[in-house]
């Protein structure tokens, strides 16, 4: 009935609290040897040189060499411009060499030549690069075009990534970020794939793009 006392009687027995109930001692042997052996066992493999452990399989750091020591130590003491004036450089010679070997008078067979034109006479997806450069570096970029377009077409591209990094790293500039998507990566180097495999075609218009 409704508003009488609940007695002990009625009330449900609350379920025995385990802390207080006791263990019958071969009940509790086992489980008392099992943590301890866990727990002997996870502290043999974390202190090295235990059984679990072997002795010598901890980390040992690698020392530097002399040479890696060198370079971190000039790379320290540079001031910030080097780096991007050391890469101007190679970009200068490479454009000097273009310059003084003049590409698009030397024999096919010349050196440096490229490897896979010399053994199978077809055309890698770099060749006519150096010829393309020649003719920009002089004004003619139809000629350019006409040797490597892929090349003619990207140079915009990379002159002004390369500004970019080299005037933030020397003198902290802060030009627009050229983001290049993974799509528009994965779309230039299908459109260059293709175009090195369209030179190669022995039919016309495709032999035009010969060199």
């Amino acid at each position: 009935m409704y508003g009488e006392p609940v007695t002990s009687a009625d009330r449900p027995a609350a379920p025995p609290d385990p802390q207080t109930v006791p263990v019958p001692p071969a009940a509790a042997g086992p489980a008392v040897a099992g943590s301890h052996a866990e727990g002997a066992a996870a502290a043999a493999v974390a202190e090295p040189g235990s059984a679990i452990w072997p002795a010598g399989a901890a980390y040992q750091p690698v020392e530097e060499d002399r040479f890696t020591r060198l370079v971190i130590r000039l790379h320290a003491r540079a001031p910030r411009w080097a780096v991007p004036l050391a890469a101007l450089g190679c970009v200068g010679m490479g454009m000097a060499y273009a310059l003084l070997s003049d590409p698009t008078h030397s024999e096919p067979d010349a050196r440096p030549t490229c490897l896979l034109k010399l053994t199978t006479g077809l055309d890698c997806p770099g060749c006519g690069g150096t010829r393309a450069l020649w003719y920009v570096l002089h004004g003619n970029l139809p000629a350019a075009a006409r040797h490597h377009f892929v090349f003619v077409f990207a140079l915009p591209f990379l002159a002004y990534l390369f500004a970019s990094w080299a005037g933030n790293r020397a003198f902290g500039w802060r030009l627009p970020e050229l983001r290049l998507s993974p799509k528009v990566l994965g779309g230039f180097l299908a459109v260059w794939f293709a175009f090195s495999v369209a030179r190669n075609l022995p039919w016309a218009p495709f032999t035009s793009l010969y060199v």
